[in-house]
């Protein structure tokens, strides 16, 4: 520096323009360094770690125009139902960044606990014909024809009697108007699969029976439905994600597919609708169980696919999705559910003596063993979701709505649905054979599910 210095000092005499000309140069330099330095801010601040180039805009209608304009020109995937990978490699180990500055605590997950901390998942189902039903399956004008199990059949109807009953203290009881009040004004929205979808029918029916026909509307499926209430200014949203990251099932009609493909790094398709929403009901599980995974990242010019066994590739989506609420949602102004797995009932010999080959084909009552835990629920596939929950803390409510699902063996529509496929007379003479024994009737299970988001809104 001493000698720089000097000599700038010795020519300052003769060449009095010079500082001027100096200073000229160490404000463009210093511009060119900022501008350096934003360009180089990643949209996901990542608390030292780097962010991927295959990264892309997950939150882009956050970020401000200057931001916009400086972000990585990295080319996005647009998967759709027709999307084919050029080949298929195995997966390279690339990872969805999430946030290290939390700890993975699974004691930290905010797991809904009540007003007196009473875990209200756990507890027994009652039988209760005298507050149950919470409504008539055909008073419910926006029914499912694959849950109306009454009107497909089911002769006996004792799976619309259970009530919920946590041991040592009580659920909230359900109020429809105090509902509407909370809705008042809002958007909430189910976000996930098919079975998210039952229980968005389920919030449905229950709130709609105090609307009148002409102040109520319900839009065409599609990637979002919506129902909207005129007087409460308020709508009840679905939204089709079925692995919440962008996929090549995405079509809420045509998406039974060969090949399950995910841009795990992008939810911009799904971001778009549910960033607007005021109350979020998530849910991802049974769309990851169906075999390997195929990965398509972002940049990736040469449709050159990864694969990944469903619960690891899971993992990624849940990152993926975790990033979005740790950067962008405020719990003050935007409540967060997650729903955890809805379980299966395929084999019956699971909570019946050896040699029963059934599923829930027939089952009329729940399993009375208080720790029974079907093969249907994945454990590992818990621990993971626990785990990324667990580092967004009071941002998220998670409803635990695994275990005490897992007793309604009886609560599957199994035959007593309306089945879009041509069913073959072999399997018209056996009917577990073709039994859903995955999705729910209703009214049932799902009405308890939304029992319990009313209780911690």
């Amino acid at each position: 520096m001493t000698p720089t210095w000097r000599v700038n000092r010795l020519k300052r005499a003769h060449f009095p323009l010079l500082p001027f000309i100096f200073l000229a140069l160490i404000a463009a330099t210093i511009f060119y360094n900022e501008l350096t330095m934003n360009q180089q801010i990643p949209q996901f601040p990542d608390h030292g770690h780097r962010q991927h180039h295959h990264q892309v805009q997950l939150n882009h209608d956050h970020t401000s125009p200057r931001n916009k304009s400086s972000q990585p020109k990295t080319p996005s995937v647009e998967l759709d139902r027709f999307t084919t990978c050029s080949r298929t490699m195995k997966y390279r180990g690339r990872n969805v960044h999430r946030d290290q500055d939390h700890h993975d605590n699974m004691e930290s997950a905010h797991r809904g606990s009540g007003p007196d901390e009473c875990d209200v998942f756990y507890g027994r189902w009652v039988f209760d014909n005298v507050s149950y039903p919470l409504y008539n399956e055909s008073d419910c004008p926006y029914m499912s024809d694959q849950l109306a199990c009454r009107k497909h059949g089911r002769p006996d109807l004792n799976y619309q009697y259970w009530r919920w009953q946590p041991h040592g203290c009580n659920l909230r009881r359900w109020n429809v108007t105090e509902m509407w009040e909370k809705l008042r004004g809002k958007r909430i929205m189910f976000v996930g699969d098919s079975l998210n979808r039952g229980q968005w029918i389920s919030m449905v029916c229950l709130l709609s029976s105090v609307i009148p026909a002409d102040k109520r509307s319900m839009s065409p499926n599609a990637h979002l439905t919506v129902f909207r209430a005129e007087d409460y200014n308020a709508s009840v949203e679905f939204l089709w994600a079925p692995l919440l990251v962008d996929s090549n099932s995405d079509d809420p009609v045509n998406h039974r597919l060969s090949d399950r493909i995910i841009a795990p790094a992008s939810a911009i398709r799904h971001l778009s609708k549910w960033e607007k929403a005021d109350i979020l009901v998530f849910n991802t599980y049974l769309w990851w169980r169906q075999g390997l995974i195929k990965l398509l990242w972002n940049g990736e010019e040469n449709m050159v696919c990864e694969e990944l066994d469903g619960v690891r590739a899971m993992e990624l989506a849940m990152n993926t999705w975790a990033k979005w609420v740790q950067s962008s949602v405020d719990p003050l102004k935007k409540r967060v559910f997650f729903v955890t797995m809805s379980p299966t009932h395929q084999w019956s010999r699971e909570w019946e003596p050896a040699g029963s080959d059934g599923n829930c084909y027939g089952e009329q009552s729940p399993i009375d063993l208080e720790t029974y835990w079907g093969s249907g629920s994945d454990l590992a596939t818990m621990q993971m979701v626990r785990k990324v929950l667990s580092r967004l803390g009071a941002k998220v409510t998670v409803l635990n709505i695994t275990q005490l699902s897992e007793y309604r063996k009886d609560g599957h529509p199994s035959i007593y649905r309306k089945f879009w496929e041509t069913l073959s007379p072999e399997q018209l003479s056996k009917p577990d054979s073709y039994s859903d024994c995955i999705h729910w009737c209703l009214p049932g299970v799902p009405d308890v599910w939304n029992q319990l988001l009313f209780h911690f809104l």
